[in-house]
């Protein structure tokens, strides 16, 4: 395996993951054991669960994951941690500091390119490479993420027994969406681990100018009128843990023919994060890849994954783009009938289990 990072170390930043059940269940047929056993010990509270509410905190609907075995439960994961437990144990099967840059088939097996020089050959080349793959851009040129017109905005509190003495406790108990009148949303979830952890949270608009104040300053303009503590959320999160980034999808493609280059993750259906299933369906791509190239040719083996992957993969695109849409949506009558039908699946219980008990929540995740 190749890595661009110069070191297991280089990216120690970034948000905690929500892993669902069907990214659960991919890490737990492809882990060894032990790996498996240690995300499981691991992973955060507040994975399971969910919440709307309206920008005052009124509860809109709570919807609660029963207890299952880890395989099939919902999970809050560091992407550090993540990360450490996908490293552990290949040693030097991972070469780092190589920036993939050009591939050449050459008599049935792939030659890859490195910008520093090196090369090596392997039978097949997956390129996991994200949302800017090298690997997409020359295996399919014409494939394009586009800019969805939303800005994100997202920032870490620390919880200390300070935060936590004004915290109210339903935003530690669980993720929640706060959904306002305003064309806009927010997105919160805590994680935490033992006596440490931070409440995650995500705003997102259309319309959403960063100032010279920076990107802190331009959200707590907007939600000034809102909750007092959800406005005390946003002031007293350090300056250090706020990022602001543009929101693009991927444009879904025809299907090409099949050949002993591949792609999964990011690098051929990155998504939106509103939806929260892009780590996910990107486990579900790695382990559909190894069963197949364990139990078939090569050229088969990616043949039926990339049939299957695209289904499923450009489907969680489309959804994900909808609730992208959603999130942040000016229309005012279709924002008042989502807030009436949400308190009317709270106020009847039955109504509430027939409508989620196959969907489940819809956990969006930064």
């Amino acid at each position: 395996m190749h890595e661009r990072d110069a070191t297991p170390t280089d990216r120690l930043q970034g948000y905690r993951l929500h892993i669902d059940p069907v990214g659960a269940r991919a890490l737990h047929e492809c882990l060894p054991p032990a790996a498996w056993e240690r995300f499981a010990a691991t992973t955060g509270r507040g994975g399971g669960g969910f919440g709307f509410r309206d920008e005052r905190l009124r509860r809109l609907l709570v919807l609660d994951d029963p207890d299952a075995e880890p395989e099939r439960a919902h999970h809050s994961v560091s992407r550090v941690t993540l990360r450490e437990i996908l490293l552990d144990g290949l040693g030097d099967a991972v070469r780092f500091g190589r920036r993939f840059t050009r591939y050449e088939p050459e008599g049935g097996r792939t030659t890859a390119h490195f910008a520093d020089g090196t090369s090596t050959r392997c039978d097949v080349l997956v390129g996991a490479d994200g949302a800017g793959s090298a690997v997409r851009a020359q295996l399919l040129p014409h494939a394009r993420r586009v800019d969805t017109g939303i800005t994100a905005v997202a920032g870490r509190l620390p919880l200390t027994p300070g935060t936590r003495a004004w915290l109210p406790p339903e935003l530690l108990a669980h993720a929640t969406a706060v959904v306002p009148r305003a064309a806009a949303g927010m997105f919160l979830a805590p994680h935490e681990l033992d006596r440490d952890g931070y409440l995650m949270w995500a705003y997102a608009a259309r319309d959403l100018e960063i100032g010279a104040d920076g990107p802190r300053r331009a959200v707590a303009d907007r939600v000034h009128h809102w909750h007092p503590d959800l406005v005390r959320l946003v002031g007293e999160t350090p300056h250090d843990t706020v990022s602001r980034w543009p929101i693009r999808t991927s444009v879904p493609v025809p299907a090409w023919e099949p050949s002993l280059v591949t792609l999964l993750g990011d690098a051929i259906h990155s998504m939106t994060p509103m939806r929260g299933v892009g780590a996910n369906t990107a486990l579900r791509d790695a382990a559909v890849l190894c069963r197949n190239l364990v139990e078939r040719e090569p050229l088969a083996a990616i043949a039926d994954y990339e049939r299957r992957m695209r289904r499923y993969g450009f489907a969680a695109v489309g959804a994900s783009l909808r609730s992208a849409r959603q999130f942040v949506s000016g229309n005012a009558a279709g924002k008042a009938v989502f807030r009436t039908a949400l308190r009317v699946f709270e106020a009847v219980p039955p109504l509430k289990r027939a409508a989620f008990r196959e969907r489940g929540a819809d956990r969006r995740s930064f």
